[in-house]
């Protein structure tokens, strides 16, 4: 696919999420299949730009291209600062985000609740715009700010008319949070009035909602964020699906072990090993959800303090559900694709 003057393998992407799309998140689900992936957001606040979390976000050694970093904000010059900052070290694609529905983020006006006032919107995309000249800017927003006002049709011309070179929706108000089901009717409307890229986000959780939300949407793209985590294989599994009109086969239970084992060496090397045990556990977790006697292994888990306890830990219990079968037990899978 060509997005932006970059060839990706797919137009798959990778959403960002705050605490999650570190770069050895990134990493792992472009090695599995994802032809994009956009890092957490990074404050706007230049005072901020020193601290240890911020140069973290801000890491992207070894990354494949193209590095797509987003920002956050209220501010328009200093969501410019912030966006020099960024494509000074590193940046190929600055995100702007505008869908974050946190409530510490909507608290200064930033995030989605910046689709309250539309004048301010165009001023932040013209002045980040026109601070990094050389570096295609995205914008990542919702449907509206609640379900009264989907705006997201007037938001996405004015992103257009400001030199924004693809949009990703949120298919949900910034009210909606993360409850209920996201709705692409909003979607495929924008798709309709707007000439640049498009890309559909919310609820897009097995090979078979992509093809349907692309069908529906006429998205250029789909972006793929709570499904993904301790399941980065399903951007292979989409794909393959886009591609070929076939399901891949389950992972096995060694494939799967040796998945998380790369993943959480990666986590302990990025955020040294008192952080990156802690930041594993949440992995560990996901990676586990719905597995027969996952809950005892999860509750014993969380009370390690070390890579080396944690690790045996992960080996025995995959090895006792490799030993059972080669693909995971789940106590519903029913239920546990639904929880995807």
């Amino acid at each position: 696919m060509d997005f932006l003057g970059f060839q990706l393998r797919n137009n798959l992407f990778v959403a960002p999420m705050a605490g999650v799309t570190d770069r050895p998140f990134r990493q792992l689900c472009k090695k599995l299949g994802a032809g994009l992936a956009v890092s957490e957001m990074v404050t706007s606040n230049s005072l901020l730009y020193g601290s240890a979390k911020t140069r973290r976000r801000a890491e992207h050694a070894g990354e494949v291209d193209p590095i797509s970093v987003q920002i956050a904000g209220a501010d328009p010059a200093m969501m410019a600062q912030a966006a020099r900052y960024n494509a000074d070290n590193g940046a190929q694609i600055i995100d702007i985000n505008m869908g974050c529905p946190a409530k510490k983020i909507c608290n200064v006006m930033a995030g989605s609740a910046l689709m309250q006032n539309e004048p301010l919107v165009a001023k932040i995309l013209e002045a980040v715009v026109a601070a990094v000249p050389d570096t295609p800017v995205t914008l990542k927003f919702r449907t509206g700010w609640n379900r009264d006002n989907r705006n997201a049709p007037r938001i996405a011309r004015i992103a257009e008319e400001s030199g924004i070179r693809a949009i990703a929706i949120h298919g949900r108000t910034r009210a909606d949070q993360y409850m209920g089901e996201a709705e692409y009717d909003t979607i495929a409307l924008v798709k309709s009035q707007v000439n640049i890229p498009v890309i559909a986000n919310g609820d897009i959780n097995t090979p078979h909602k992509a093809r349907f939300v692309l069908d529906y949407t006429g998205a250029d793209g789909v972006m793929i964020g709570r499904a993904a985590q301790g399941k980065p294989w399903l951007f292979r599994e989409i794909e393959h699906f886009l591609a070929t009109g076939q399901e891949l086969a389950p992972p096995r239970v060694e494939e799967i072990h040796r998945i998380l084992r790369g993943h959480l060496t990666e986590l302990y090397g990025f955020y040294g090993e008192v952080t990156g045990v802690r930041i594993a556990r949440k992995h560990i977790s996901w990676y586990t959800k719905g597995l027969i006697g996952s809950a005892n292994f999860r509750h014993a888990m969380n009370q390690l303090q070390t890579v080396g306890e944690q690790l045996d830990a992960a080996d025995e219990f995959f090895l006792g559900h490799a030993a059972a079968n080669e693909l995971l037990r789940y106590e519903d899978r029913d239920q546990e694709m639904k929880a995807a």
